[in-house]
Formats: C-alpha cells, structure tokens, sequence
C-alpha cells in the first residue's frame, strides 16, 4: 500500500471538517473562543471567587486558626476607623495621581496630535514608551535615590539656592517628611514617572479624532483659544483622558512596591493585603482588603464606559 494512499482517508476527514467549519461559522468561532473562555473562568474568574470566599471567613482570635465559616465578620473589620484610614488614603492617592497625570499629558498628546509630523513623531512615541521598557524596581530604587536627602533633586536646589524652597516644602503637613523619599510628594513623583505614558497614549489617541475643521471653526466664530479648549476640544477629548484614568488609577490603587520603597511610613491598600497574607497570616482580611478595588474599579468602569472611554482605547 503506498503513502498516498494511506493519507487519502485523512486528508478526506480533514477536508470535511474545514468544510463543515466553513459552512457554520458559529461553530468555528465558538471553537477559537473556546481555549480563552476555558483560561479566563478557570484560572482568572476561578480565583476571583476563591478570593471572594476567603473573605467571608474569619480569625479566630484565641488560636489564630482560620474558621471556615461563612460571616460577615471580617468585612465588619474593614469599617474600622484604622482601615476606613487605609481605603480613603489609597483612593485619595489614586486620584491625585491620575489628575496630575492627565494635567501632564494632555499637552504633550495635544502637541504630539496637532503639530507633530514624520520622524518628530516616530520620536515622540519613543520618548514616551521607552520608560516602560527598563525594569520597574529599577526605576523605583533609581528615584528613591535622586528623592533622597543627598541626593540629586537636593543638590540641585542647593546650587541653584532654592534649598530653603525645598525645606519649606518637606515642611509641610501630609506632603511633606524627613526628605522626599519618604514622603507622599515623592511617592505621587514616582507613580506620576511610571504611569503617566499610560495616561499620554489614549488622549493622544482621542485628540487625533478631533476634526481640525472644528478648531477652525470655532476661531472663525470669535471664541478664544480658552473658550476653544473647553467647548470643542475637552469635551471631544475627555472619553480618553477617562480612559487613560483607566490605567493610572488602577495601577495605582493596586501597587505595594513604590510605597514600601519610596514614601512615608502609612499603609496603602497594596501594602496591606502584601502584610495580611504574609507576615499577619490573616488571610481572610487580606481577602476582604483585596476586594476594595474590585469594587471601587467595578464602579469606575461602569462610569467610564457611560462617559464612552472604551472608544479611546
């Protein structure tokens, strides 16, 4: 028996299943969806409930044992007023950062949209990804030391005798400390370093969808640059600047590694589930902590997609 002919019976069931795939394009289709929709219920939706069911359990207080008991006990500790601390602390933090993140990209997007042309613009994208391409505690532990007390920002504004301006500054209450690595003014500089390209993308994206016809227009009808930009080019805009928000205040309302390395000595969200689960072994609370941003998020996005951020995307 030749090779040709012991292939004919499996290049025939083969062909039959393509034809059967290309007559009944919903099969085929549920069949390419099928490997991903298996990895996200199982693995990421999986231990999203696993979370959630640790979080209705418990400590007990006596032997530090887990009860494996539904309550709602544990969540009762999040009301507490040291933890309501921890939850409004973060949620402040995040929405600092992603202010001050789209206050500094929207005109570096609306330059990089309106005016850049050609290589000046293959320069701009590279100037703004390539932050994100060394590595992350590099970066962090690279600025905890030009935040530090010695370091280069110090000697700057000591040659420049702006010294005192920078004493005042780590004088005040909150914003201030020791030195700006480890107060929250350096803290929101380095997330603002980490995520801002993350906020700059989007609302780049969304001002290359304003028609300049509009803009034209609206001098030609006597409004002034400022009457401009806020009735035709922020309103047009905005769905990315809320989708750029997406990123910023997501990535910082989970992080844990740039407060335990730069900042003050107060817990945000991230910190406190990296403690529960490890050093506390209170898993159950650290479940529950880690619930807070599944919410706050879950809200977000509702807003955001109302809003039309996801167009921007």
């Amino acid at each position: 028996m030749s090779l040709a002919t012991l292939q004919a019976p499996r290049d025939g069931l083969l062909r039959r299943i393509s034809d059967v795939l290309v007559a009944r394009r919903g099969l085929y289709l549920l069949l390419l969806l099928v490997p991903p929709l298996l990895w996200l219920g199982i693995v990421y939706l999986g231990s999203l409930f696993a979370l959630l069911a640790q979080s209705f359990f418990s400590i007990d207080e006596f032997s530090g044992t887990i009860v494996r008991e539904p309550s709602l006990k544990t969540y009762g500790e999040l009301l507490s007023p040291s933890n309501l601390d921890i939850i409004i602390r973060t949620v402040s933090l995040s929405a600092v950062v992603t202010l001050l993140s789209a206050v500094i990209a929207f005109p570096i997007a609306y330059y990089a949209a309106r005016y850049a042309r050609g290589r000046i613009k293959a320069l701009f994208y590279i100037a703004v990804m390539m932050p994100l391409w060394s590595s992350y505690l590099v970066k962090v532990y690279a600025w905890k030391l030009l935040l530090a007390k010695e370091g280069v920002i110090g000697w700057i504004m000591a040659k420049l005798g702006l010294a005192w301006l920078l004493e005042a500054w780590l004088s005040l209450p909150i914003l201030g400390g020791p030195s700006l690595s480890v107060s929250y003014t350096g803290m929101v500089l380095v997330f603002l370093y980490l995520w801002t390209p993350f906020m700059i993308l989007p609302v780049q994206a969304a001002l290359e969808r304003v028609p300049g016809s509009l803009i034209e227009a609206s001098g030609d009808l006597g409004a002034s640059p400022g009457q401009t930009f806020r009735k035709v080019i922020l309103p047009l805009a905005f769905p990315g600047v809320v989708a750029g928000a997406i990123f910023t205040f997501s990535l910082t309302l989970g992080d844990y590694i740039v407060p335990q390395i730069v900042g003050p000595s107060s817990l945000i969200l991230g910190q406190v589930v990296y403690t529960q689960q490890g050093t506390a072994g209170n898993i159950p609370l650290a479940a529950a902590f880690s619930v807070v941003p599944v919410l706050i998020m879950g809200i977000f996005l509702t807003v955001a997609k109302r809003l039309g951020a996801f167009d921007a995307l």
